[in-house]
């Protein structure tokens, strides 16, 4: 499940993510983020990611090619959780999404005000 959060403003969609996201789900976050571009060149997204968090094969395919699809308009990906692992994983990606020009980076739920501020800067 999801939760848009009340700081998403402008081009900057906040999230927290929770349980095991559907394609329903998925497709109510891609109507979202497609709502944005209308107005944006660029979309930013917040995501607060909570322990055990999953999403079906489908949605997860369906993320993945509207990634593709939609990758020169990404501007900043800020991913809070505290998994260690996640956030080795977003400091990889992030190499890559540079190339990209795409900002990317891991911040703990602690540093959560921190992620606000990057993401908006």
């Amino acid at each position: 499940m999801y939760k848009v959060l009340d700081q998403s403003e402008g081009n900057i969609l906040g999230l927290e993510i929770s349980g095991k996201i559907d394609i329903t789900q998925e497709r109510e976050l891609i109507a979202k983020a497609e709502d944005i571009l209308k107005d944006h060149a660029k979309i930013s997204v917040l995501v607060v990611v909570d322990k055990g968090v999953s999403a079906t094969f489908e949605a997860a395919m369906t993320d993945l090619k509207w990634i593709i699809k939609n990758v020169k308009k990404l501007g900043k990906l800020a991913i809070v959780a505290d998994s260690v692992f996640l956030g080795h994983l977003v400091e990889i990606d992030a190499k890559f999404a540079a190339m990209l020009d795409i900002g990317e980076k891991h911040f703990t739920t602690d540093e959560l005000d921190k992620a606000w501020a990057w993401i908006k800067s």
